[in-house]
C-alpha cells in the first residue's frame, strides 16, 4: 500500500499524516468540537482514551486521545514527557501501522497522526479508518461466539503478526476485532517491529490467555482450553511456521 507521509509543523505541535489520502490535515481534525459543528460527530466510545468516531471528507474514523492508565495516570493524566519528535506515541505508533499496511497484515489503516508540545510534556491524538461492522473478541466471548472455529483464525491472525515482527504492547481480548470476512488487530501504541523470537511471541500469546480468563472464560477453564485455545495454539503453530 502506497503511503506519502507529510509533516506539518507549527507553533502547537506537529501532524504527520497520509498525503495520498488527504493533501492537507489541520488541528481540527483533532478537536471532538469540529465535528461536532459539522454534524460529523458519529459516536463515542468508551475506554481509558477519548475515542470518537468521526465523519471525515475521506470517510469514517476514529479519532484516539491518548490517555495514560494506572496510578501514572493521576499524576501525569494525558501528559507525556517530551523526548523528541519521532520518539513520541502518535509518531511511533503511525509508523507501525504503515509499516503493517506495507506488509499487508490486517490492521487499522492511519490517516494522521498529532502530538501538541507543552514545554517538558506533549499530548498526543491518531485518526485511522474506522473498521465497520466490528465486534472484539472480548464480545464475541460475552455471548458465545467464540468456538473452535473463530478460536483458529486468532491463532492465524496473531500468527501473522509474529511472523512479521510486529510486537503488540497489549495482546488482549479488546484489541482483537472479528469483522465480516476478516480478523483485525488494533491499538498499536508502544507497539514495535522485533526479530522474531519464541520468547516474545509466547508472552504475547499469554498475555492474551490471561485477558480472556479475566473476562470469564476461567469459570470453564478446561472446556476453553480443549475447545478455543488448543485449536488457536494449532493454528498459530501452523501458520507461524508455514
Amino acid at each position: 500500500m502506497m503511503m506519502h507521509e507529510r509533516t506539518h509543523e507549527d507553533t502547537e505541535g506537529a501532524i504527520l499524516f497520509d498525503a495520498e489520502v488527504s493533501p492537507q490535515v489541520g488541528h481540527e481534525w483533532f478537536a471532538a468540537e469540529y465535528w461536532r459543528e459539522h454534524d460529523a460527530l458519529r459516536a463515542q466510545a468508551g475506554g481509558r482514551g477519548g475515542v470518537l468516531v468521526i465523519g471525515t471528507p475521506v470517510g469514517e474514523c476514529v479519532l484516539r486521545h491518548y490517555r495514560r492508565g494506572g496510578l501514572v495516570a493521576t499524576l501525569m493524566g494525558d501528559r507525556y514527557l517530551w523526548t523528541g519528535a519521532d520518539r513520541t506515541r502518535p509518531f511511533m505508533e503511525f509508523r507501525v501501522l504503515a509499516e503493517i499496511a506495507r506488509l499487508e497484515l490486517p490492521g487499522p489503516v492511519v490517516m494522521a497522526a498529532r502530538y501538541c508540545r507543552h514545554g517538558l510534556y506533549y499530548t498526543a491524538d491518531l485518526i485511522t479508518r474506522r473498521i465497520a461492522d466490528a465486534q472484539t473478541l472480548a464480545e464475541c466471548l460475552a455471548t458465545g461466539r467464540l468456538d473452535a472455529e473463530l478460536g483458529e483464525e486468532v491463532g492465524a491472525l496473531v500468527a501473522r503478526f509474529h511472523r512479521a515482527g510486529i510486537w503488540h504492547a497489549d495482546l488482549n481480548a479488546h484489541n482483537v476485532l472479528v469483522a465480516p470476512g476478516e480478523l483485525y488487530l488494533i491499538d498499536f501504541d508502544r507497539g514495535r517491529l522485533r526479530t522474531p523470537a519464541v520468547d516474545w511471541q509466547q508472552a504475547n500469546l499469554q498475555r492474551l490467555r490471561r485477558s480472556l480468563m479475566k473476562l470469564g472464560a476461567a469459570t470453564g477453564e478446561a472446556a476453553f482450553d480443549r475447545d478455543v485455545w488448543q485449536p488457536l495454539l494449532y493454528r498459530y503453530g501452523r501458520t507461524l511456521n508455514a
